[in-house]
């Protein structure tokens, strides 16, 4: 997380893994450009007005069509 909120912003947790890489450690396999770790969940915290501008914000760094796939978002407890 870069920013702190501003006045009407909160922090978002938004946890995400990447399908391809999944795919592939299931079957025991190592991917080639991404690590590992993408397999699992990764938190990233984002500084959003609300859920729908902090998957936004998300998908932007880690784009779908790339297989980055966003597994839950809740506000941060801060």
């Amino acid at each position: 997380m870069l920013n702190l909120p501003r006045s009407g912003q909160n922090i978002y947790e938004v946890v995400i893994s990447h399908s391809d890489v999944r795919a592939l450690t299931s079957r025991r396999r190592r991917p080639q450009c991404l690590d590992e770790r993408w397999s699992r969940p990764q938190s990233r915290n984002v500084v959003a007005r609300n859920e729908a501008e902090a998957r936004d914000l998300i998908a932007q760094r880690f784009p779908p069509e790339d297989g980055f796939v966003i597994q839950a978002v809740c506000q941060g407890r801060f």
